[in-house]
């Protein structure tokens, strides 16, 4: 009868969680806040729940989108409050959208990440992003569930700078801090951040010395300047957020 987009994040610890750990959580957070939501016909009927590019376990979200079908219309923006009182916070619903024409999926192809290497200097990551850039090609190793496999990490990369003045995070107490803006296109095989860090060591041999902090900023259709457009921009011009 109707269908919701939803665009939720994931922050803080809660970063950590899986996304088979987030999916139970959503649907026990559908059933708290007593949500009309539709199931699939057949012998094990299951709600009818569509997620689009769920972001690796560890990383963090703004930008993480999934679509519900309900068997009754209702006010998105009750629904939006009610589904995030019913998450532990950090898993943060952030806006709902009465669902338009097509399909969620189609308008998703790109993703803008930022990573945080703490304990680097800005130059020597703008000078391992500029060998990075510079290489036709850069080989990675990632294990996978058909085992380890190489693919290349620089073909799926639109954009990558360190920027000039970072904002470093509270208590960094003078330590450096590189921060990366990534762009990278959804391809197959998928090249996560991660990738990107690993071709860094491979073309200069920049390892941050702790576990860099990674961030997805946006996603979805990346246009011909580099720009990525919110999946959901469509949906607000056609239908609008709470009926409005």
């Amino acid at each position: 009868m109707q269908r919701i987009r939803l665009r939720y994040a994931k922050r803080g610890p809660l970063r950590f969680t899986s996304h088979r750990d987030f999916a139970r959580a959503f649907e026990r957070a559908l059933r708290r806040a007593a949500v009309p939501i539709a199931f699939s016909q057949g012998f094990t009927p299951h709600p009818k729940i569509s997620y689009a590019s769920a972001a690796p376990t560890g990383v963090g979200s703004e930008a993480e989108y999934l679509e519900i079908g309900l068997n009754a219309v209702v006010d998105p923006e009750q629904l939006r409050v009610a589904l995030d009182a019913a998450l532990s916070p950090g898993l943060d619903v952030l806006e709902a959208v009465v669902a338009g024409e097509g399909s969620l999926a189609e308008r998703i192809d790109a993703s803008r990440w930022r990573l945080e290497l703490f304990q680097i200097e800005p130059e020597a990551a703008r000078a391992a992003v500029a060998a990075f850039l510079e290489a036709p090609e850069v080989l990675v190793e990632r294990m996978t569930k058909q085992g380890l496999r190489s693919f290349d990490a620089r073909a799926a990369v639109v954009g990558c700078m360190v920027e000039a003045e970072p904002d470093l995070p509270s208590g960094a107490g003078g330590v450096p801090c590189a921060i990366i803006d990534l762009v990278v296109r959804q391809v197959i095989p998928s090249v996560r951040p991660d990738d990107v860090l690993s071709g860094l060591r491979v073309v200069a041999g920049l390892e941050p010395p702790v576990p860099p902090r990674v961030t997805r900023l946006a996603q979805g259709t990346l246009t011909e300047q580099g720009e990525i457009v919110d999946p959901l921009e469509a949906d607000r011009e056609g239908v609008g957020i709470g009926g409005h």
